[in-house]
C-alpha cells in the first residue's frame, strides 16, 4: 500500500454515523466500514439499523447497530455508551441526522414547528458532539456534520431548515476552534439535492426537479454515495490538517446564479 493510499485507510478507527439506516448517511456508513473503520449504523428504529448491519456484515464489513433518536438526551448518553463498551474508543462522529417537518414562508410556521427542528438538526448534534469529545480527547478524533447548501444560500420556503443548517456551520467552527488543542477536528460538508427519501417530495416533481437541473452546471440531481468520498477524506489522515472548513458538494449550485 502506497503512503498516500494508507492515509485513507481506517483500520482500527471507530465510527459513530447517525440516521445511517438509509440516504446519505447509509452511504457514508458503507464507505467508513469499506475503508477498515468499526461502524456504528444508528437511527431512530433497531429493526432499521439491524436491516443495514446485516448487510455490512454479509460483505464482511465491521457494524455495530444501536439505536438512537438524537432528540432524546437518554438515548444520545446510551449511543455513546454503548460504542465504548463495544469497542472501548470513538474516533469519528458523523452528524448526519436531521429532520425537515416544515415546507412553507417562515411567517406561517408554529413556535412548535421552530423547536422541534432546532431541537434535533442543532441541538442534538451539539450535545452528542459533546458526549463524544472526551473519548476523543485521547488520542484525536474527527467530527464531520452534514449540513447543505440551504445553510449557505437561502432557497425558497425552506427558511427554518435554512437557519438550522447554517447554525450547525457556526457550531462547526467553533468545534474545531475550541477543541483543535485536543487533536479533534470538525469539519462540515454541505450537500445539495440528492437523491433520498429525504428530499422525495423535490425531486419526485418533475417540473421542479427540472428547473433546479437546468439551472446546475452538471446539470444533474447527486446520488447518495456521491458525498461519502467527502467525508472518507474528513475522517481520514488524508485530511490530518482540515479542520473548520465548509466543503460544498452541490453540482455547482452556488455558482449557477
Amino acid at each position: 500500500m502506497s503512503e498516500i493510499k494508507s492515509k485513507f485507510d481506517l483500520t482500527g478507527k471507530v465510527a459513530i454515523v447517525t440516521g445511517s439506516s438509509k440516504g446519505i448517511g447509509r452511504s457514508i456508513a458503507q464507505g467508513l466500514a469499506e475503508h477498515g473503520a468499526k461502524v456504528i449504523v444508528s437511527s431512530r428504529k433497531q429493526i432499521a439499523v439491524d436491516k443495514v448491519v446485516e448487510a455490512f456484515r454479509a460483505q464482511g464489513l465491521e457494524a455495530t447497530g444501536i439505536a438512537c433518536h438524537i432528540g432524546d438526551a437518554d438515548q444520545r448518553k446510551n449511543l455513546i455508551e454503548q460504542t465504548i463498551t463495544a469497542y472501548g474508543r470513538l474516533d469519528i462522529l458523523v452528524n448526519n441526522a436531521a429532520i425537515n417537518p416544515y415546507y412553507g414562508p417562515l411567517e406561517a410556521a408554529g413556535e412548535e414547528v421552530f423547536d422541534k427542528i432546532m431541537d434535533v438538526n442543532v441541538k442534538a448534534p451539539w450535545l452528542l458532539s459533546n458526549l463524544a469529545q472526551p473519548h476523543m480527547k485521547q488520542e484525536g478524533g474527527s467530527i464531520i456534520n452534514i449540513s447543505s447548501v440551504e445553510g449557505v444560500h437561502p432557497g425558497f420556503r425552506l427558511g427554518l431548515y435554512s437557519m438550522t443548517k447554517a447554525a450547525l456551520i457556526m457550531l462547526t467552527k467553533n468545534q474545531a476552534k475550541e477543541w483543535g488543542k485536543y487533536g479533534i477536528r470538525s469539519n462540515v460538508v454541505c450537500p445539495g439535492l440528492i437523491k433520498t427519501k429525504f428530499s422525495e417530495a423535490l425531486w419526485t416533481d418533475e417540473k421542479t426537479l427540472g428547473m433546479y437541473t437546468n439551472t446546475l452546471p452538471l446539470k444533474r440531481m447527486a446520488e447518495p454515495d456521491e458525498m461519502a468520498g467527502l467525508v472518507m477524506l474528513l475522517a481520514s489522515d488524508a485530511g490530518s490538517y482540515m479542520t473548520g472548513g465548509i466543503y460544498i458538494a452541490d453540482g455547482g449550485y452556488l455558482i449557477s446564479g
